[in-house]
């Protein structure tokens, strides 16, 4: 599988498990086997998106529908999250959140064929 995209779905996962760590995490058959939900070797667009999906919800502790720095903290530095923001209105919409991480995985997906393998 394509790391880049992973590592950050990782993250993001181990953050909605409550189980973050100081240090970098590295990807294994099992975690990247938990996004390929249909179970062909390879995480597809859709699935990538559900898990973003889920994982925005999950990130969203005060449930306003917006992420704000603190609760991404652990996930986007202060660059990252500026970058994403795309209105600059201090928060993260669900929108913007998926346009950022949709527009990665469109980035390592790069056979174009709507798959990180």
């Amino acid at each position: 599988m394509k790391r880049p995209v992973l590592v950050a779905a990782f993250a993001l996962s181990q953050v909605i498990a409550a189980a973050a760590q100081d240090q970098p995490m590295a990807m294994n058959q099992g975690q990247m086997n938990r996004l390929d939900r249909g179970g062909n070797g390879a995480v597809d667009r859709p699935e990538y998106q559900a898990f973003m999906t889920s994982a925005f919800g999950n990130l969203d502790r005060n449930k306003d529908g917006s992420l704000r720095s603190e609760e991404v903290a652990q996930v986007l530095n202060a660059q990252q999250f500026a970058a994403t923001d795309a209105n600059r209105d201090g928060k993260l919409s669900q929108t913007e959140f998926l346009n950022r991480v949709m527009a990665d995985f469109k980035s390592a997906d790069r056979s174009g064929d709507g798959s990180l393998q």
